[in-house]
């Protein structure tokens, strides 16, 4: 089988594999569709992020969809040819992370497509897949490329609930990403009755809009535009940071009412903070990573056509051309999210 294997910083080839049986609790998936991540783009563009580098080949991908093709025993509730959305994560169920309830926290979390621990963990982009049962969750009415945005999904509705009450909250989003931009959706949903977005990107800032941010602003083009909501006690009540860029979030700042929540998406690295600010305003900051049980959550709110991710898939390419796609995805003034299509 085919599989998209990093090697270094834009060493990207495509190479076989040999394919995997499925054993007890098990299924063996046909990939449909696969999403660009930002952590892939780390690993193609820098061959890591912060101190998380590549020490060996590593097969990325953990954004897909797929066919169930073969069922191992004990597995119930799936049936050859149906559609299913793939969790990446895969925690213990042993540690006392997972025992506490905190399953995104696992102490030996098998993530697909991560060079944290050493062997790395392989990803998912393969033609052909073997996973737990309990990673899979029905999508039949979603399409391929909806499905395989379930994982993204699921960051920003973890972030949500992280953030507690969100009925009428005025909200800021920092970085339209694909991460940012399913935020604005997220926050919607929770309730959040107005909704101001920032990037350098016009393009990514019109879907921004088409998804539903009251106001845009390009801090590029409009470097004092967030001044107008620094005035008196200020605005925001929460904010969504998703660029991990400090001068970002030293600029939302000043935009925050006393004791708002900063929600920490970003992952650029160690940043410096504004600690006098973040202290005298009283503000949380409050970090989130990955998910959990928000993922079925989000393919659930997608089949109801409470949440429609198809705006953000901007770009399709074949396996064959899968370097293209990291090409695409890399350029912000194009490109929101470039999936790759399996079969």
């Amino acid at each position: 089988m085919k599989a998209i294997v990093i090697h270094a910083a834009k060493d990207l080839r495509i190479e076989d594999r040999p394919e995997e049986t499925p054993g007890p609790g098990q299924m063996r998936l046909r990939l449909a569709t696969g999403g660009v991540c930002g952590s892939d783009l780390h690993y193609y563009n820098h061959g890591g992020f912060g101190a998380v580098r590549l020490k060996e080949p590593m097969i990325l991908g953990h954004e897909v969809s797929a066919t169930v093709e073969a069922i191992g025993p004990g597995v119930e509730g799936f049936a050859p040819g149906q559609l299913v959305a793939v969790s990446p994560s895969r925690p213990c169920g042993g540690c006392r992370y997972c025992r506490e309830g905190l399953p995104n926290h696992c102490e030996n979390m098998r993530f697909y497509g991560s060079a944290m621990p050493f062997p790395h963990i392989q990803g998912a982009f393969t033609e052909v897949l073997v996973a737990d049962a309990s990673q899979c969750v029905d999508a039949t009415g979603l399409t391929p490329g909806e499905a395989a945005m379930a994982e993204p999904l699921a960051v920003t509705l973890h972030a949500t609930r992280r953030a507690g009450e969100m009925l009428g909250k005025r909200v800021l989003v920092t970085g339209c990403g694909p991460i940012g931009a399913l935020a604005i959706l997220a926050a919607r949903r929770a309730g959040a009755a107005e909704i101001v977005a920032t990037d350098l990107s016009d393009f990514t800032l019109a879907i921004a809009r088409k998804l539903g941010a009251d106001r845009t602003i390009n801090t590029g083009a409009e470097p004092e535009a967030l001044a107008a909501y620094a005035a008196g006690k200020d605005t925001f009540d929460v904010l969504y940071e998703c660029t991990g860029v400090a001068a970002a979030l030293a600029a939302a700042i000043p935009t925050m009412r006393p004791r708002g929540v900063i929600l920490q998406l970003g992952l650029g690295g160690d940043m410096t903070l504004p600690v006098m600010a973040i202290t005298s305003k009283e503000l949380d900051l409050r970090g989130s990573f990955r998910f959990h049980p928000e993922f079925a959550v989000g393919v659930g709110l997608m089949q109801k056509g409470l949440i429609d991710v198809t705006p953000l898939i901007t770009q399709t390419v074949p396996l064959a051309e899968a370097e293209d796609a990291f090409r695409l995805a890399s350029d912000r003034s194009r490109a929101m999210k470039a999936q790759i299509a399996f079969s």
